[in-house]
């Protein structure tokens, strides 16, 4: 047996179970990670997305291990509106960048109900053939209240998948929304999902998604789809023009695939591949990096004063003053925020 195999099976040797009843040292978890245990990397991104307060020093002692380890890594969001696609798209592209020799975890998002706070969870179910690939690690989380279809722990997650030694994230997002910036800004490409024929050209027109995005996917290219896709392509082609060259000298490319036929997928590879290359040569890909940690920085500090302040027991009580008075009319909401936002600023 090789001495990773033997390493997988642990559970036996270190008293580990499968239930995750006993907690786990953040050192006993990098060390599984670097060994490529998936088990553990389930288990150290359960440990970053909790929410117990008394498990977020063991959570930021395992980042901060992970974070100073050399990562050679390519990180990919993947977005696009529900039912271009993207489930189907990334089970074959998943699976022809594992054909090509590289590791590939998923970190799939799934909508959260507002009204249950409930997620089905099912792209394990979605991507079946990919769920079962050797070199594949799928994770699907809930995005809970976080904007952007993302969660507010995906960042850590893409860092605990490099230090298992995946080379590909695959970040999958809700959906198409006014805050996809929070994609943007922890990935190194950002990919973005068409569909032919339902209008979505005129969409895709409109500034902002676009302007992010560092090449543009047609999807569903096959069958009586064709020469929709065709019209699509050159009218992305067309509006791509209209927007200021990027900062990095890269201009975005329009490409078109079928994920069922498995056409285009080896262009979009190559596509990124050379993004990456090109990025890499003009020192932008890692400028990109580093400007990114700044802002998971300036961002985490933003959340936990957020939460330090609206968590503190009297102005606990001054919200649930503020929300009684809106449910009866007595003032309107944005004076209530003005006026407990002052009485904050007041408190010692």
């Amino acid at each position: 047996m090789s001495k990773k195999k033997d390493y997988i099976n642990p559970n036996l040797k270190r008293g580990k179970n499968f239930t995750g009843t006993r907690s786990y040292t953040a050192q006993e978890l990098f060390d599984g990670l670097k060994a490529g245990d998936t088990i553990d990397l389930a288990r150290a991104i359960t440990l970053i997305e909790s929410n117990n307060h008394n498990q977020q020093e063991q959570a930021q002692a395992l980042i901060q291990k992970c974070i100073t380890t050399e990562h050679n890594s390519i990180r990919i969001g993947i977005t696009g509106v529900p039912g271009v696609g993207k489930s189907t798209f990334i089970e074959t592209f998943g699976m022809h960048l594992i054909q090509k020799g590289h590791k590939v975890a998923v970190l799939a998002v799934d909508p959260t109900s507002s009204v249950t706070k409930g997620s089905i969870l099912g792209d394990k179910t979605r991507m079946e053939q990919l769920a079962k690939a050797k070199n594949a690690f799928i994770r699907p989380s809930p995005a809970n209240d976080s904007l952007g279809g993302v969660t507010k722990k995906t960042k850590e997650s893409i860092l605990l998948c490099e230090t298992a030694g995946y080379d590909i994230i695959l970040v999958e997002t809700v959906g198409v929304g006014q805050s996809e910036t929070a994609v943007h800004g922890m990935v190194d490409f950002f990919l973005l999902l068409k569909l032919a024929g339902a209008g979505d050209e005129l969409q895709g027109i409109k500034r902002g998604i676009m302007e992010m995005a560092d090449g543009l996917v047609i999807t569903k290219a096959d069958g009586d789809n064709l020469n929709m896709v065709s019209t699509a392509m050159n009218s992305f082609k067309r509006a791509l023009h209209l927007y200021p060259p990027k900062a990095n000298g890269w201009s975005p490319k329009v490409l078109s695939c079928s994920a069922l036929e498995k056409t285009g997928i080896q262009e979009i590879a190559k596509l990124i591949f050379d993004y990456v290359l090109f990025t890499k040569e003009n020192n932008s890909f890692f400028a990109k990096r580093i400007d990114q940690n700044k802002e998971w920085f300036l961002s985490t500090v933003k959340n936990n004063i957020l939460d330090s302040i609206l968590l503190k027991p009297d102005n606990q009580k001054r919200i649930a003053k503020y929300l009684n008075q809106i449910d009866n009319n007595k003032i309107a909401p944005y004076s209530a925020a003005i006026e407990l936002v002052k009485q904050i600023s007041y408190t010692p």
